[in-house]
């Protein structure tokens, strides 16, 4: 079970503004924590946070890295108009109905800048118009600045920001945030090493909240991270979608309740070896889990990591979410205990003579 003060590091690091390429502030509260887990904590020039907990096997032994990822999805300053208005593009993908009418927190070089997302109101438009889904464009935030000069006093172009909410707690153990999707993988990592800390085996295991995966087209921190720890197998969590509120087709995604546990890849990009690892110590703990295919790739750090140097046997574990890319991303707290609990378990079970080739 989530010990309380780790459900109190959960919402801090969800809580603390990051976008991709901006992961500075959540990657400092995520470094100090690990620093309760293990004194081999570090920072790279791309922006991941790495902590290792060494195996009893040393350097004989295998090396395991698990990456979540730290950055969230958020929007960047482009244009300040001469009225002050503050006009963004996205950093990640952006459903831009979600943004209308939302509080928005930038991260100004003299601290956050607080302003509201505006759009024409609803009594001013067209009949036409109220039926046209909004765009990026139609929208614009409002600092409260009276002139160009007096908004540049605080926001200046390339400036990142981030939807101004806190995380929440509803019944049954649901937590909502508008960072779960990554946060929750970089919390999982890390709560799984502190479970491995305290009975390591052979492997060596080295966790990472990896940077820049929202916009990481070539592989962002994850890439660097497998080639600098020089892993020999890697899990990544991240991740997927709850099907259990309406609309959702099960036949297309799969079957993936939050509170049902963890849920494991099949596919491509996955290594078997790690899979059955996975499956196999599940089973074994009776810890309930459920299946998703990727034919291609998984869209997650995953798909990076398998590609580093040599070639690195790489599993995913996925948290079901509700509402992804939203201001109000769900999931169960029992779900990310169960991760947690699995990971640490597996990188119990894997050993010097673990062949990671499926022969």
């Amino acid at each position: 079970m989530l010990s309380d003060s780790s459900i109190a590091f959960l919402k801090r690091l969800l809580d603390t503004p990051g976008p991709s390429g901006f992961e500075g502030a959540p990657a400092r509260v995520w470094r100090a924590e690990a620093a309760t887990v293990t004194a081999s904590v570090r920072a790279d020039a791309i922006g991941n946070s790495l902590a290792t907990v060494t195996g009893t096997a040393g350097a004989d032994g295998p090396i395991i890295l698990l990456a979540g990822h730290i950055d969230e999805i958020g929007v960047i300053v482009t244009h300040i108009d001469d009225n002050g208005y503050v006009y963004f593009e996205p950093i990640g993908g952006w459903d831009p109905q979600v943004l209308v009418a939302q509080r928005m927190r930038f991260l100004g070089r003299n601290g956050d800048v607080l302003g509201v997302i505006g759009k024409k109101p609803i009594h001013l438009m067209k009949p036409e118009e109220r039926e046209k889904a909004s765009k990026i464009t139609d929208l614009w935030v409002d600092i409260g600045a009276r002139n160009k000069a007096e908004a540049q006093e605080r926001l200046e172009v390339g400036d990142a920001g981030v939807i101004d909410s806190q995380s929440i707690e509803l019944p049954n153990g649901r937590l909502v945030s508008r960072s779960i999707d990554d946060r929750i993988g970089a919390f999982v990592v890390l709560e799984a090493l502190r479970r491995y800390a305290a009975n390591p085996g052979e492997a060596t295991v080295v966790a990472a909240a990896t940077a820049q995966e929202e916009i990481g087209y070539s592989g962002g921190g994850a890439r660097v991270a497998a080639q600098s720890v020089h892993a020999n197998m890697a899990i990544a969590v991240d991740v997927t979608f709850a099907t259990d509120h309406p609309g959702m087709k099960k036949e297309e995604i799969g079957e993936h309740n939050i509170g049902g546990g963890p849920v494991l890849t099949r596919g491509s990009v996955i290594s078997p070896v790690a899979y059955r690892l996975l499956a196999d110590t599940a089973r074994r703990l009776e810890i309930p889990f459920s299946l998703h295919a990727a034919g291609r790739f998984t869209s997650t750090d995953a798909d990076a990591m398998q590609l580093a140097r040599n070639g690195v046997a790489t599993a995913l574990v996925s948290i079901p979410n509700r509402y992804m890319h939203s201001p109000n991303e769900m999931v169960a707290l029992e779900d990310l205990d169960r991760a947690a609990t699995l990971i640490a378990e597996t990188c119990r079970m894997v050993s010097a003579k673990t062949d990671f080739t499926d022969r």
